[in-house]
């Protein structure tokens, strides 16, 4: 309910306003596509709000000030009308004369809600769905002719000050409740026989009027003033009362007569007959008028410019856009608000960008852009901030397009530190036993097998300079945390198959792969080809746990240098197979046994690079599932998966912000069961 309250003052002063301004219900926005609700404990309430009229943002439109305040979950606000403005006055003007004006507020939303379901706010209960404005903060509040609540009424009261002719600066209120007390024996009939135009009063009435005023007013005027009062004063006294209370009630029949203009007959007649004031007769007309009109749908004008952390996010938002980072992907990060606000920036300068970083911090900036401001700038939080976070988005998106063959092939695990890790595995002995006519289950057994791993830290540092940001060369900054993505996906492989490469030597003093591990096939007749393939095969499925038990997984790739790429393709998905015939004239089925195997080919270019030790262009590999056996392990600090990009310290010597990109990573062998290697040449 939005009560709206106009004190005329005398003597020039300004007129008073009060009221309440919003009830704390549901408002029908435009804009908003459900009902919303301000929660009022979390609106920030300045000590001055503008005063304005219908919510327009000119300085004519600023009508006066007000302090606001929530009491009883409603929101209450006081103040006066400063302007001389037409607006202003035809507002006083209309409010004298019984308008029906009524209060609206401007507020800027901070953090908002969908509710779906049932909510208590304002110490109402609200059915959802409904947006939920947590924090909010009242910017002005606007005198509207039509609100939004079909309950709302407005009370115009006009209180005249009279001032005591026997005593300077000291006022007194008089309206109908003072009438009452001061006159209570005088009947209005009486009073309109005695003092009609032209006709002095009778001397009987004097006495009749005499006793009361002598009862409550002598003993008053004799208080205050001389002592000696004749009682001719006291009898003129009574004839000024008299003749005041007939002006008064004449006025409140006339202001009557004119709220109602005719057109509620039944409000007008209980009105003079029950002696109402003109502040409940405008009440009742008012309750009579919104009852068969619909409610308005608008009550609150509010602001959805984003401030502080809000604006913080638009602009970041923005800069990726520009960077090329779609909408889609950046769902995960922003709600929606956030990205189209940022599409609208999105072609902000970085000159701009620095601005308005400045501005979020409080930094004071000059008009012109000098080195000075670029320092301040980047001496801001907010800048490094953003820019590290739209780095740190873009290289993500560089580091999750790149292909890893090592991901593949490989477990991952977590360790805790930059220390060499033990990381043991229990592996179970003996094969289940019957239970027998007792109940009673054998015991069984566990080895503990130990491998190792290590984490190290790879990184590097890229600059945005002062000539970057002078030629808004956004694009050529972001170049680079793209480059370190690459190239961080890409040292996963690098370690991978540096370390496959040197076939190193494991804890039982054995070659990973070797005769001794039985996963180690060489000669001429290792070669990648039809037998070739089906040895290695038989060597994988052949391998036996730490009791002598198949290991019983089937192998999963085939990596192989880019060179045997095409013919391990065609010897794993061909329908059938046609082979050469040799001296034994063996007749070979037009069938591919091979396909059946379900082979994935997995080609690298790193076998074959003579930039790593062991390489070779004929090797080739069978490797089984990672979700089964531990071969090699990937390990991260921590969970930490992918690279990460932050502000480094700024050099002096360079007019720049630098920035690093660092990557905690550990590649090593964990099991030299689940995977074959094929020299694919003799010696």
């Amino acid at each position: 309910m939005s009560d709206f309250t106009l004190i005329e003052a005398a003597g020039g002063a300004r007129p008073k306003i009060v009221g309440t301004a919003y009830s704390g219900g549901k408002m029908s926005l435009p804009g908003w596509k459900n009902p919303v609700v301000v929660d009022l404990a979390g609106m920030e309430l300045p000590e001055a709000v503008p005063l304005l009229a219908n919510h327009e943002n000119r300085t004519s439109a600023r009508i006066g000030m007000v302090s606001a305040s929530v009491k009883n979950n409603v929101l209450e606000i006081t103040g006066e009308i400063i302007s001389e403005s037409s607006e202003a006055a035809d507002i006083v003007a209309q409010s004298k004369a019984g308008a029906d004006w009524q209060l609206s507020i401007g507020a800027d939303v901070k953090e908002c809600e969908l509710v779906r379901g049932k909510r208590e706010v304002n110490g109402q209960e609200h059915e959802g769905p409904f947006y939920h404005v947590r924090k909010s903060s009242l910017r002005e509040v606007s005198v509207v002719a039509v609100g939004a609540d079909a309950h709302t009424n407005m009370k115009v009261t006009a209180k005249f000050n009279l001032t005591n002719p026997e005593e300077e600066g000291e006022t007194m209120n008089e309206n109908k409740e003072i009438e009452a007390k001061a006159q209570p024996e005088v009947k209005p009939e009486a009073i309109e026989a005695k003092h009609e135009p032209e006709v002095k009063p009778e001397a009987k009435a004097e006495p009749e009027v005499k006793p009361e005023i002598k009862a409550e007013a002598k003993p008053e005027i004799q208080a205050r003033h001389e002592p000696e009062v004749s009682a001719e004063d006291v009898a003129s006294a009574a004839r000024e009362a008299a003749v005041a209370a007939v002006k008064a009630e004449r006025e409140r029949v006339s202001a009557i007569r004119s709220i109602c203009n005719g057109e509620f007959p039944e409000i007008e007649k209980d009105a003079i007959s029950a002696g109402w004031t003109p502040e409940v007769v405008t009440k009742k007309v008012l309750e009579t008028i919104r009852a068969e009109r619909p409610a308005a749908d608008v009550h609150i004008s509010v602001k959805t410019e984003p401030e502080g952390d809000g604006l913080r996010k638009t602009i970041e938002a923005a800069m990726c856009l520009r960077c090329g980072i779609s909408a889609d992907d950046l769902e995960k990060s922003y709600d929606g608000k956030t990205i189209e606000a940022g599409m609208k920036e999105m072609d902000m300068p970085l000159k701009q960008l620095l601005i308005e970083c400045m501005k979020l911090d409080g930094i004071p900036y000059s008009r012109g852009f000098d080195n000075e401001t670029i320092r301040a700038a980047f001496s801001s939080v907010s800048l490094p901030g953003i820019l590290s976070n739209v780095a740190n988005k873009k290289l993500l998106k560089s580091f999750e397009s790149q292909p890893v063959i090592a991901t593949k092939l490989c477990s991952t695990g977590d360790l805790n530190d930059f220390k060499e890790n033990d990381r043991f595995r229990l592996t179970d002995v003996g094969d289940l036993l019957p239970v027998g006519a007792d109940g009673e289950i054998k015991d069984g057994g566990v080895t503990e097998e130990a491998a190792k791993n290590q984490i190290e830290t790879y990184g590097k540092k890229f600059c945005l300079t002062r000539k970057m940001i002078i030629n808004d060369d956004l694009g050529a900054f972001m170049k680079v945390p793209v480059a370190m993505g690459n190239r961080a996906a890409r040292l996963i492989d690098q370690l991978f198959f540096s370390r496959l490469l040197k076939n190193p030597v494991q804890l039982d003093g054995k070659a990973l792969f070797s005769s001794a591990h039985k996963n180690l096939l060489t000669g001429a007749t290792s070669a990648l080809s039809f037998d070739g393939l089906k040895k290695a095969i038989q060597l994988f499925l052949d391998q036996v746990d730490a009791d002598g038990q198949p290991i019983s997984i089937e192998p999963k790739f085939l990596l192989v240098p880019t060179a045997l790429k095409h013919l391990a393709i065609e010897l794993t998905r061909g329908a059938t197979l046609i082979t050469a015939g040799g001296a034994d004239n063996v007749v070979r089925p037009a069938l591919n046994i091979l396909a059946d195997e379900n082979l994935q080919v997995v080609s690298s270019p790193y076998l074959s690079n003579t930039a790593y030790e062991g390489n070779s262009a004929t090797a080739w590999y069978l490797f089984g599932d990672p979700r089964q056996t531990d071969t090699f392990e990937i390990g991260f600090l921590r969970g930490k998966r992918t690279p990460t990009v932050e502000r480094g310290e700024t050099d002096f010597n360079t007019l720049g912000m630098w920035f690093r990109v660092y990557f905690d990573l550990g590649v090593r062998e964990q099991e030299h069961r689940g995977m074959v290697k094929s020299a694919g040449a003799a010696g």
